[in-house]
């Protein structure tokens, strides 16, 4: 159908009127998502419908095919761009967006390794069966245990976070009569979101060893300078190079390209001052994604083409050789692999003061409906929006409409005014009470963010692969949840 023209008031700016509420914003969606004839959302041929009987709602549903494509197109651009600079690049799938044991072995199949951020996470990583060698440790406050663990598993990195933490690692490998392979996490100053970077001298943040000269209390001696020392001067430690971390959905290459100069320089330095070499370079991740039809992210490739390009010149000009580069894509191959499917259920309009205008009663030309369509979950399985007011979208998914457009505000279940899911969208007149409704882009961040709030099972999430649907996390029951209440 075809929409009329007329924008809601109410409306953000950036939010239009679709031209067709039942057209699927490729971007948006995984491949292999479709409207069959009959207008109902599929994904491989596999309608929702049929979904929702099998597994319920709310439910992930996520395409195995596309995160082996995603994982494969990112390998496959990075290796292609650094070939000639350093032999390719190393790709950890930052575990943190989403990790099960499938993505793991999915993972390690399309040849990428895997960046972890706790204990948990590692235990997921050891009951998949990819070898240590392959996994990295992140995070600013690793247990004992965990370094323990690493050890144990022998893992390929610990990436350090602060000198209290570089002294903890060393001193347990050497007790362990271990070695310990260390990379340095550094703030070069750059931060990044979207469109946008800004470079500061001083880093104010709980992450990583500040480059800034008066950062720790030797005199002209960065915290990055005193854990390089420090850690050449630990038997019980290797240090292989260098990390960093910008920022996250990032969609333009020149903060990438900043930091990783900054850092160049900073390993020219150390390897003159210390004489040694720093064979690696992790340039972390945090590639944005579509959420909204206005997110224009890059390709894998145009990224990969312009970090390569800083990366060749900037290692001609210091006289270095090229150190081995790796990267940590995670919502940018997970994040578009996957929907929410959820269950409307009430329905309610309500009439909203225009911005800016006087406040009005009902009736008054000033105010504007808003209808909240209100779903089975909320943000016990999506609170990105409550945490970082995200956007997102969704499409009526059981069945396709010609109904006008209504600014809609879908919500969830849950005892907050801030429960909801998505803040502005256009949706039929006509959704009801057991309509389908599909969020595209909650691959990243939303099941792993998830909570019981209220009492709330968690959902499960399905992969699809050739046709098929099959669990890859069971959803929880209220037996679940009651299992771990010990005052019966």
């Amino acid at each position: 159908m075809t929409a009329n023209t007329g924008q809601s008031p109410l409306a953000p700016g950036w939010l239009e009127v679709p031209a067709d509420l039942n057209a699927l914003h490729e971007p948006l969606w995984a491949g292999g998502v479709a409207r069959n004839d009959a207008g109902e959302l599929t994904i491989e041929g596999l309608t929702v419908s049929e979904l929702q009987r099998e597994y319920g709602t709310p439910l992930f549903v996520l395409s195995e095919t596309d995160f082996r494509a995603r994982a494969r197109a990112f390998s496959d651009a990075f290796n292609d761009a650094f070939a000639d600079i350093c032999g390719g690049v190393d790709v950890y799938y930052a575990g943190k967006s989403f990790l099960c044991t499938s993505v793991v072995r999915w993972v390690e199949e399309e040849g990428l390794r895997l960046d972890t951020a706790s204990g948990g996470e590692l235990a997921v990583a050891a009951r998949a069966g990819i070898p240590g060698a392959d996994v990295a440790l992140h995070g600013n406050n690793k247990s004992d245990g965990e370094i323990h663990r690493a050890l144990d598993m022998q893992l390929g990195r610990i990436v350090v976070d602060s000198l209290d933490e570089l002294e903890r690692v060393a001193a347990i490998a050497a007790n362990r009569g271990d070695t310990a392979k260390v990379m340095l996490r550094l703030t070069p100053g750059v931060h990044a979101h979207t469109h946008e970077f800004i470079a500061t001298a001083h880093e104010d943040q709980k992450f990583g060893l500040s480059m800034a000269p008066d950062s720790t209390d030797q005199a002209g001696l960065s915290a990055a300078e005193e854990a390089v020392a420090a850690a050449i001067g630990h038997e019980s430690i290797e240090l292989l190079g260098l990390h960093c971390h910008i920022g996250s959905q990032i969609f333009e290459p020149d903060g990438f390209a900043l930091a990783a100069e900054k850092l160049l320089d900073f390993l020219a330095a150390m390897q003159v001052k210390y004489s040694i070499v720093l064979p690696e370079l992790d340039l972390g991740g945090g590639y944005g994604i579509a959420y909204t039809p206005v997110d224009t992210p890059r390709p894998a490739a145009e990224i990969a083409q312009a970090m390569a390009a800083v990366v060749r010149s900037k290692c001609a000009a210091l006289g270095i050789s090229a150190p081995r580069i790796s990267i940590e894509p995670g919502r940018a191959i997970v994040g578009s692999t996957t929907f929410t499917l959820y269950e409307i259920g009430t329905l309610k309009t309500v009439r909203v003061d225009a911005p800016g205008s006087e406040a009005g009663g009902v009736g008054n030309d000033v105010t504007y409906p808003r209808r909240y369509v209100s779903v089975d979950g909320g943000m016990s399985d999506n609170p990105r929006p409550v945490l970082y007011d995200a956007d997102y979208s969704a499409i009526l998914a059981s069945r396709s409409s010609d109904a006008a457009p209504q600014l809609s505000r879908v919500v969830g279940k849950h005892c907050e005014s801030g429960d909801i899911v998505v803040r502005d969208v256009y949706l039929p007149e006509d959704v009801a009470a057991g309509d389908l409704l599909a969020v595209p882009g909650t691959g990243a961040y939303c099941w792993a963010l998830s909570s019981n709030y209220n009492y709330l099972a968690r959902p499960g999430v399905v992969a699809v692969s050739d046709g098929s649907a099959r669990l890859i996390v069971r959803g929880e029951t209220e037996e679940d949840l009651l299992n771990r209440d010990m005052g019966v």
